[in-house]
């Protein structure tokens, strides 16, 4: 983790440093927006969906939020990206992305 002191998560850094940032206040209100429009089309809270709302098409390739561009995706698949051994990003494309290319 980045923001680690003695081997502890710092919450009030990283907030500061990432979270509280605008574009990071922005991206988790559409996270969230998408979360609701897509439990709601199927009866249930936000809390009950089992696995993550995921984007068709990412937000930051061009996507919308909305019913057509939603969809439930395991937690591991919607988060799935190639790592190096310094837990650095190899690719911006993830599993999903690339299994759609073929």
């Amino acid at each position: 983790m980045p923001w680690m002191t003695n081997g502890k998560r710092d919450y009030k850094k990283e907030y500061s440093k990432y979270q509280g940032t605008d574009e990071q206040k922005k991206n988790r209100a559409q996270r969230n927006k998408g979360r609701k429009i897509l439990a709601t089309s199927k009866g249930k809270k936000p809390t009950e969906l089992k696995g993550d709302a995921a984007h068709k098409r990412a937000i930051d390739k061009g996507g919308k939020t909305t019913l057509m561009n939603l969809f439930v995706e395991s937690a591991s698949g919607n988060r799935s990206f190639a790592r190096d051994s310094k837990s650095n990003l190899k690719s911006e494309v993830s599993k999903r992305e690339k299994k759609k290319k073929k």
